[in-house]
């Protein structure tokens, strides 16, 4: 269950619709999945927080379908391969977009060293849902930014994000330095926002917020923070996605049907991909690693 710390704050600015500091006790945090929390700012439906040493396996090679999966790296690196064919490595800073559509598996390999960041899922509309999978790789150096914000997905602004997705979202990484200000106004047409932070604590309408995840009242009001000391954290706004969220163990859809579309063209692409299924990624690629596994990126009971 999540962890509810409070069910709505009343202050100055956009009051807290919910928030939380998610479950999982280990290196990887769970701030959210689809169900009662999902249902309140999709499109955005899954969010893990990640902190740990390598190296590791990463878990095994898995698949998903009906979503896009979102992974920015604040620090390390990770070696990635998936169904599409691609594979490489990717440096702190970097984003991973897997749009899976109607069917992709993919892993990563962990080099030693600290690891961070959040992994996102954003459920997708016809007929991006089931479209052919399509991954981009995306380093520090080719993300848009200003002097406190980078551009992870969509627009803000003058900026707008390498990642090519058509539907209006919002999606930031911001840095304040300890009594920093900032001021985030979402597109007059995004109705659901929320915010996470990775490090550090930040003032927000009226609390402070540490390691967990908050979601605002539904509408389009700015979000006034601040710095208590200094901080990394993610912040993200969209129009909200209209349908149900129909799901599999590692799929999200809009209807049963698409769904059993979806889990099929799973088992479509294993058959003929040549990374192994199931198996970690290094068995894939010929890299060797004598590290932990890691669960993969699943939806849990």
């Amino acid at each position: 269950m999540m962890t509810v710390e409070t069910a709505r704050i009343t202050t100055t600015g956009r009051p807290i619709a919910y928030r939380t500091k998610g479950h999982g006790g280990g290196p990887i945090t769970r701030l959210m999945s689809p169900g009662r929390v999902g249902e309140m700012v999709k499109p955005f439906v899954f969010l893990d927080h990640f902190d740990f040493s390598g190296p590791s396996d990463g878990g095994a090679v898995h698949p998903h379908s009906g979503i896009a999966t979102h992974t920015t790296l604040l620090e390390g690196s990770m070696i990635y391969g998936d169904s599409t064919g691609k594979s490489g490595l990717l440096h702190a800073g970097g984003v991973e977009w897997m749009r899976a559509g109607g069917g992709v598996w993919h892993g990563g390999i962990l080099p030693a060293g600290r690891i961070r960041g959040f992994q996102l899922w954003v459920a997708l509309e016809e007929p991006l849902e089931l479209a052919p999978a399509e991954s981009h790789y995306v380093d520090a150096s080719s993300i848009p930014s200003n002097d406190k914000v980078r551009m992870l997905l969509g627009s803000y602004g003058e900026l707008r994000s390498r990642v090519p997705y058509p539907k209006p979202v919002t999606y930031l990484n911001v840095k304040l330095a300890d009594g920093e200000r900032w001021r985030y106004e979402p597109h007059a047409t995004h109705d659901v926002a929320w915010l996470a932070v990775s490090l550090g604590t930040l003032g927000v309408a009226g609390v402070s917020v540490s390691r967990e995840m908050v979601i605002f009242e539904e509408g389009n009001q700015a979000i006034e923070v601040v710095a208590e000391g200094d901080v990394d954290f993610v912040i993200a706004s969209a129009v909200k996605h209209r349908h149900s969220l129909v799901t599999g163990m590692y799929s999200v859809h809009t209807s049963p049907k698409n769904l059993v579309i979806g889990e099929s063209g799973i088992r479509d692409v294993a058959s003929s991909m040549s990374l192994m299924p199931w198996r970690p990624l290094a068995e894939s690629l010929g890299e060797g690693t004598s590290s932990r596994a890691l669960p993969a990126d699943r939806l849990t009971p």
